[in-house]
């Protein structure tokens, strides 16, 4: 890991629009994702691209705005509940998803036996995602982490407040 975090902004902040969320790196916004608050779904912009997240099935899933509907280019999909681990294929390289941290809530990815990402959060009490990814993993792919992060928190908070 080289320290680079990324993290999820305010919604609005940053010199976003409002109700987008800006995705950071050292303060600079690299890219945006306008998430839903309903379901897992969000659109991230990354560079020129557009990627559209959400869940098909019990996947998450990412493909490109252009793609077609059924398309997939990268999914999430939860091995064990108890354990709290994924699988994640990031086009075509397995990544393990385990969890670091019951209590922090926090995760460690690895892809053959190196470490590719880590999660954290930020933010005090009102908690953001942050993932400081392995200096090879593409922009795109730690966005997408960075979403799942969002979306197992958010699953979380929910369960806890159940």
């Amino acid at each position: 890991m080289d320290g680079t975090v990324l993290e999820l902004g305010k919604a609005g902040s940053s010199g976003v629009e409002k109700g987008v969320i800006p995705v950071l790196s050292g303060g600079a916004v690299v890219a945006t994702l306008r998430a839903s608050n309903w379901k897992e779904s969000a659109t991230a912009v990354v560079g020129d691209r557009t990627w559209v997240f959400g869940k098909q099935s019990r996947e998450l899933t990412a493909r490109w705005e252009a793609d077609p509907e059924d398309s997939v280019r990268l999914r999430a999909c939860q091995e064990s509940f108890w354990k709290g681990s994924w699988t994640v294929d990031l086009e075509g390289i397995l990544v393990e998803v385990v969890t670091a941290s019951w209590w922090k809530g926090t995760r460690r990815y690895s892809a053959a036996g190196q470490l590719v990402a880590e999660s954290s959060t930020t933010g005090g009490r009102a908690m953001r995602p942050a993932l400081t990814p392995a200096p090879q993993l593409p922009l795109d792919h730690a966005v997408f982490l960075l979403w799942i992060e969002r979306v197992l928190g958010r699953r979380s908070a929910a369960a806890a407040a159940a």
